[in-house]
């Protein structure tokens, strides 16, 4: 698994954020609404949010109401395919320095690593929208926007 910290949580930032704000009930929300939340640049979270669409997790709406909403129900999408869908497996871990670290840490390091693949594939989009329910976190409710002349 060996992961990008930094890309890893910024896929999951970005997935959370539109699983949160725009879900599947055929609401979007935008890259630069999701940059503004997160505190980065459009142009900075652009190549995540293509490489979530292109893993078939996000729907890309183009036009002036499009934006990024979710491709799959949060419940089907464990965080394990989000982090595929913007990492790239590394060749594996650096050879062991020594016949100690071949023995024992390296080892720990793959069991280690097996321990937080799993956990990736059991946790869930909605595993994480309860956790952010539980924080105390609520949807913001949109209105529709109503013109009188």
């Amino acid at each position: 698994m060996l992961l990008r910290q930094d890309r890893a949580l910024l896929a999951l930032d970005i997935a959370l954020d539109v699983a949160f704000h725009a879900g599947r009930s055929g609401e979007v929300t935008g890259a630069a609404e999701i940059a503004e939340r997160l505190g980065l640049a459009r142009r900075g979270i652009e190549p995540m949010l293509q490489a979530l669409v292109r893993a078939g997790l996000l729907d890309s709406l183009r036009g002036p109401r499009g934006g990024y909403r979710m491709a799959r129900a949060p419940r089907e999408v464990p965080l394990a395919d989000i982090l595929a869908a913007v990492t790239e497996e590394e060749a594996g871990p650096p050879s062991p320095a020594g016949r100690l670290a071949a023995a024992v840490t390296a080892p720990l390091w793959a069991e280690l690593d097996a321990l937080l693949a799993e956990r990736l594939r059991a946790l869930t989009l909605e595993d994480l929208l309860k956790r952010a329910a539980q924080a105390g976190l609520r949807r913001p409710i949109t209105e529709p926007l109503h013109f009188v002349i």
